[in-house]
């Protein structure tokens, strides 16, 4: 039974909405400084010291985007050899894993994908996220969460009106993290697939309207009939 569990990435934005959850776990929060996931000898050192039963992994490197195109070394690093060092160490000890990857490893032309659907990334942090999964793969005891989520509100002064996705805030997808801890295998999770205009109004009436001309395929939205399966949302 999963009772202790290590974060990884603890300054990110979502680790921070995280740490306001009450939940049976234990969880423990590490940043790039206390958990190195380049580096073997730190994994294994943090292992040893806290003896987990899970690890939820959300170190890694999204933001801005263009940096997957600048440097895909540090992409590379970041992202797919950093989570094999996870996949490795955790393989080892039996350790379960949670993986968080990204609703941008599908190809986004024709929406409502499912997670047993073809994968096509259409950037570079989205082949970097699927390079990633790939590792993870390998290992039965594990949980890859393709998710869609930003945080609350909504940052951009802009959202598109023809871009269709599964948006949702940090804070929900928290409560729902939750209840699939115990879960392996592959899940989708989101909100409800509407445009990104009409998710961003809700919480930011003075959001602007835009048209993608090609910064994101037009339907990037999965199908969340899995998840919705095991949990009522």
């Amino acid at each position: 039974m999963l009772k202790k569990i290590i974060v990884t990435g603890a300054d990110g934005r979502f680790a921070q909405e995280l740490k306001k959850i009450k939940s049976k776990y234990k969880f423990i929060f590490t940043n790039k400084k206390q958990l190195n996931i380049l580096s073997l000898k730190s994994i294994n050192n943090n292992f040893k010291s806290f003896k987990p039963d899970g690890i939820i992994h959300l170190a890694g490197l999204s933001r801005p985007m263009s940096i997957h195109e600048e440097d895909i070394n540090k992409s590379i690093d970041a992202n797919i050899i950093g989570t094999a060092n996870l996949v490795k160490v955790c393989s080892l000890k039996n350790v379960k894993l949670i993986f968080f990857s990204s609703s941008y490893v599908y190809p986004g032309k024709k929406g409502n994908y499912k997670e047993n659907d073809p994968l096509l990334p259409w950037n570079n942090y989205g082949w970097s996220k699927l390079g990633a999964e790939s590792a993870v793969q390998m290992y039965k005891n594990s949980l890859i969460i393709r998710a869609c989520m930003t945080e609350k509100p909504f940052t951009h002064k802009f959202a598109f009106t023809n871009v269709k996705s599964n948006f949702i805030f940090h804070d929900e997808f928290a409560k729902i993290l939750i209840k699939v801890i115990p879960y392996k295998g592959v899940l989708n999770i989101g909100g409800k697939p509407q445009t990104i205009y009409q998710f961003a109004k809700k919480t930011n009436k003075k959001i602007k309207k835009k048209r993608s001309t090609g910064e994101l395929p037009k339907n990037i939205y999965m199908s969340l009939n899995k998840i919705k399966r095991l949990i009522k949302l």
